[in-house]
């Protein structure tokens, strides 16, 4: 959502190509604003009326000024980038993804409310939401690759990386499971290359972290996983929000050259 309705706004996607790109995500897709007040300003269904389309979203951010988008992966104690304890952030961090679009003073978060059906709520963002920290795309790589590394000669300095039967089937069919959304034309190479290797790194963290029937770790032994495996964890997050950041960054740049 962040990068195509980042390339619609700087006339790079047309509104049929983001609501098209939405579909790997679910076959249905619906907006509410969280409140009556903001309901009103944006002409989006309030809280307690049926929800509208996509494309009212889309014509509601133009109307608001929206420029560019911001990905957030907040999880406990990381909650960068959702200004403060609010119900935005509340929301936010229980679903563990946002949008925030800064120019118009809005956050969106997306939930899975039935099967193939994703609600969109929309949300009025704080005075106090601070400026977003910048990672270079060449450092989250480097920081990504550290980690495993490190994470890696843990595991094994610990004796938890043990053969286990499967192990690459498990994280293919994770991988596979996932969606595969298309995008935009002039999206760059790089952090697309780079979004896409941190997905595979974050399904090889989930079926690492997935103890097989009968070989489950003792206390201990999960606890020393545990702490090996969160900096890599923390570093696929950086990856795909710096990923993300660099294509709408691209993005903007070419729309104001043309």
């Amino acid at each position: 959502m962040v990068v195509w309705t980042s390339a619609w706004l700087h006339g790079a996607a047309a509104s049929d190509d983001v609501l098209d790109a939405l579909q790997p995500w679910g076959e249905s897709h619906e907006v509410r604003a969280a409140d009556q007040d903001l309901a009103t300003r944006l002409d989006l269904p309030g809280p307690d009326e049926p929800a509208a389309g996509p494309a009212l979203l889309l014509a509601a951010l133009r109307r608001s000024g929206a420029s560019g988008g911001e990905l957030v992966l907040p999880v406990p104690g990381d909650v960068r980038g959702l200004g403060g304890a609010n119900p935005f952030a509340r929301l936010a961090l229980r679903t563990g993804e946002a949008a925030v679009l800064r120019e118009a003073g809005l956050g969106l978060v997306p939930q899975k409310v039935a099967e193939g059906v994703v609600r969109w709520t929309v949300f009025e963002l704080s005075d106090e939401l601070a400026p977003a920290e910048h990672l270079a795309i060449g450092e989250a790589e480097h920081g990504m690759s550290s980690a495993m590394r490190e994470a890696a000669s843990t595991l094994v300095d610990l004796d938890i990386a043990k053969h286990r039967p499967g192990v690459r089937e498990e994280i293919a069919k994770t991988v596979s499971s996932r969606p595969q959304p298309p995008w935009p034309q002039d999206v760059p190479q790089r952090p697309l290359r780079i979004l896409q290797r941190a997905s595979e790194v974050e399904a090889i963290l989930w079926v690492a972290t997935d103890d097989a029937p009968g070989g489950a770790l003792s206390a201990s032994a999960t606890r020393a996983r545990t702490e090996a495996l969160r900096p890599l964890f923390d570093s696929v997050r950086a990856a795909r929000q710096a990923s993300v950041a660099e294509m709408v960054r691209v993005l903007a740049d070419r729309a104001g050259k043309h």
